[in-house]
């Protein structure tokens, strides 16, 4: 199976449920950045650049198993940042599990082989590594040499004791996809577990320091297209966690309609409206974000920032909440999980 078989089954149950008692809108995985301090500035990433005043803030533990509580998602993405310099990481991770949800924490990978004592295998827990391509071109998104070396040293060690692992990779303008199939055929190598591919928007946090290079770097919604239809064969020959039906949006043979409520970020400043790229406000409760929000006031074709953006976070769960769907979905939904 692609996925853990209690992932599966919880994640089903679970939209069941919300589908029963007709709920409009619910989350499916919740973005909990415990804090955004980073030890690396990566080109394409706005986080240490939107949070620059509350960079050394922390969320505590509490305040962020509140959270998981209030947003009930079977799922949460502790991210940041990176989360593995969070201080009480391990306690995080294990009130989490105790709470029953299913974990992905995503990591640059460098403290890895450092922290692993702090965590323990379960079909609940996924290592997360980023990687946009092989050492020399990820080193250089990175900004620093040696990541790479590091990163692959705690998949090894993640791996070797028992741990799930999978990576996520962003797609810029100038990705090799040829380096990103030499990159995948390294990583199963390893025994990886999944591979995330994504699509580099440019959104506002990070364009704003440095437009000039963003144009350079970032891709169009055509441009995404053009990618992700040079990567079909990647989707043939991988164990990708793409779903199919995302697949053909970013390949442009559909169209979904964003559900970025589905995937709602929590961080040192509360709940970030109205989506994990763009920040008109934060909200005190993950309440007062559902309902106070105007969500019919975004997405492609409503709001100038969303024209280019086709990222997971908002449209990878609205595939999975069958949002736009066809007859076939299902079957090519039930065949992906089960090969």
């Amino acid at each position: 199976m692609r996925f853990p078989l209690s992932l599966t089954t919880d994640m089903a149950g679970y939209m069941l449920r919300k589908k029963l008692r007709r709920e409009k809108r619910f989350p499916l995985v919740m973005m909990l950045e415990p804090l955004h301090a980073c030890n690396l500035t990566c080109t394409g990433c706005g986080r240490i650049r939107e949070y620059e005043d509350t960079i050394k803030q922390k969320l505590t533990v509490e305040e962020c198993l509140t959270s998981v509580d209030e947003a009930g998602a079977p799922i949460v993405s502790i991210c940041g940042g990176e989360p593995l310099i969070y201080p009480q990481i391990g306690e995080l991770v294990r009130g989490i599990l105790k709470r029953r949800k299913h974990i992905y924490l995503c990591t640059n990978g460098m403290f890895i082989t450092k922290k692993l004592d702090q965590f323990r295998p379960t079909s609940r827990f996924f290592f997360n590594v980023h990687l946009d391509g092989l050492e020399a071109t990820h080193d250089v998104m990175v900004e620093r040499k040696g990541v790479f070396r590091a990163a692959v040293e705690g998949i090894k060690a993640a791996k070797k004791a028992g741990f799930l692992v999978c990576t996520n990779t962003t797609v810029y303008k100038e990705t090799d996809m040829a380096e990103i199939d030499a990159l995948y055929a390294y990583l199963t190598e390893l025994g990886v577990d999944g591979f995330m591919l994504a699509p580099a928007y440019g959104y506002a946090a990070v364009c704003s320091t440095n437009p000039d290079g963003a144009a350079e770097i970032f891709l169009t919604r055509d441009q995404i297209k053009q990618k992700f239809n040079e990567a079909q064969g990647l989707f043939k020959k991988y164990k990708m966690n793409t779903s199919p039906v995302y697949k053909e949006f970013l390949q442009g043979k559909r169209e979904l309609t964003c559900a970025a409520w589905a995937s709602p970020t929590r961080n040192v400043k509360g709940w970030k409206g109205p989506c994990y790229l763009i920040t008109d406000e934060h909200h005190e409760s993950f309440r007062g974000l559902m309902e106070d929000t105007n969500w019919d006031e975004y997405g492609y074709g409503n709001d100038p920032r969303c024209e280019h953006c086709m990222m997971h976070s908002g449209y990878e769960v609205a595939a999975a909440l069958g949002m736009n769907a066809r007859l076939s979905d299902s079957f090519k939904m039930l065949k992906w999980q089960l090969t």
